[in-house]
């Protein structure tokens, strides 16, 4: 039997760049041509992207770690390497995305919507970029950059208009089984729903998708038993359908099952007990009478029903649906939700074991050249890193002549007279 998952902690790593490529035109007679090298392509994205026919993150349970394709290198007259491929990993409606630091990043809850999580890394160009008045052949080219590497977790709350709640082996599994296509498991003994099932029940031209949350015991809120990880998907249901039970099973009698359930929902969020709902009194085939003057004395409208003979099941269906219809007009469809951030600092800069460290993306693309040996090269890197501000940012930060500078792999002796002499008249 297949597996519900609802919480995992997904690695996601953006396709890296290709490499761009130093080439020059053959001619005969001549060592070497006009430059023309190519660019490398651009590495693949991440992307999630909410899908209406998956309904768990098994998928990402058993399989942790995604990577998108990478770009593929230039060549010489001019190729460009073919950008990678993007991976695009669907996830159910209802997925919450957040960040390694537990910042919620996205809500995914339309069919269709996309959230790139990883970006590929940029392209390397070939020296035929690189052509300037003053530098007619240069003999060097860019790396490709690597993607952003993410580690995101994600937690799966699920879409439903109604959700079915009560007791262990309250009746949910038999009610759901007996009015949607939802196969649950069902057995007389506590538990036996493990994971919330889905289920579409029709009424005519009416539809709505109902939930049968596992059974809630108290404490639930406060993390006892399995409840805690189960509330979370009565959130976003229009609709409470709180189950009670009066058969021998309980411990409880439907009245305390009813106080119960309602004070976890109010423990684990206010607004979830003054929810609309609808309160059922299920099997209702037992000989037993069991007293429902506690319900009327509270102003509840009792419904009771079996799931085994289907009695007041078509009555619950209406009422369910016509409390679905009116919630739906008085509140807006919950929309989607990404968080825009602003961009962070373009680099930092930390003094370590005897070292000035420069990170950020700015910092690795302005020495990302195939060739610092090449004076051509060095000599571009020095102008990059006064043009991006790091250099004078090393200045302030009491970086002197001599010092060590390292930017990645890369490691170089600081020199700020360098540029500056070479612009010199």
């Amino acid at each position: 039997m297949a597996s519900f998952v609802d919480s995992v902690r997904l690695f996601a790593r953006g396709g890296a760049g290709g490499a761009g490529v130093t080439a020059f035109q053959k001619r005969k007679g001549k060592p070497r041509g006009r430059p023309n090298g190519g660019r490398g392509g651009r590495g693949g994205d991440v992307i999630l992207v909410a899908d209406a026919a998956i309904g768990s993150l098994l998928r990402y349970d058993r399989k942790p770690h995604w990577k998108a394709g990478d770009g593929e290198h230039g060549g010489g007259d001019l190729r460009h390497g073919r950008n990678g491929d993007a991976l695009e990993l669907a996830v159910p409606l209802g997925t919450l995305v957040k960040d390694d630091d537990g910042t919620l990043i996205a809500d995914l809850v339309e069919p269709g919507q996309r959230l790139v999580v990883a970006e590929g890394g940029r392209g390397g160009r070939g020296n035929a970029s690189f052509v300037t008045p003053d530098r007619r052949a240069p003999s060097f080219s860019e790396q490709g950059e690597y993607g952003d590497d993410r580690t995101l977790h994600l937690e799966l709350q699920l879409v439903a208009d109604a959700a079915l709640i009560g007791y262990p082996n309250a009746g949910k599994s038999t009610l759901i089984a007996g009015v949607s296509a939802a196969t649950p498991k069902i057995a007389d003994y506590p538990f036996t729903t493990l994971v919330p099932h889905l289920g579409v029940v029709s009424l005519g031209d009416r539809e709505f998708v109902l939930a049968d949350i596992p059974g809630l015991i108290e404490g639930a809120a406060a993390g006892k038993g399995l409840g805690h990880e189960f509330l979370r998907h009565t959130e976003r249901a229009r609709v409470l359908v709180v189950l009670l039970d009066p058969s021998d099973l309980q411990v409880d009698s439907p009245e305390r099952q009813y106080y119960v359930l309602m004070n976890e929902l109010e423990a684990h969020s206010p607004e979830l007990a003054e929810r609309p709902s609808v309160v059922v009194l299920s099997k209702s085939d037992l000989p037993d009478e069991h007293p429902t003057q506690w319900a009327a004395d509270l102003g509840i409208d009792l419904i009771e029903v079996s799931g085994v003979t289907g009695d007041g099941v078509t009555a619950l269906l209406h009422r369910i649906a016509d409390l679905s219809e009116l919630a739906q007009r008085s509140a807006p469809e919950r929309e989607g939700f990404m968080l825009h951030r602003p961009l962070g600092r373009a680099f930092t800069i930390d003094r370590i074991d005897e070292e000035w460290h420069v990170s950020g993306r700015v910092a690795e693309r302005a020495v990302n050249l195939d060739d610092l040996t090449n004076p051509e090269a060095a000599d571009l890197v020095a102008k990059r890193l006064v043009a991006t501000g790091i250099d004078g940012a090393l200045s302030d930060a009491g970086a002197v002549a001599g010092d060590d500078v390292r930017i990645g792999e890369l490691v170089f002796t600081y020199d700020p007279d360098a540029v500056a002499e070479e612009e010199a008249p």
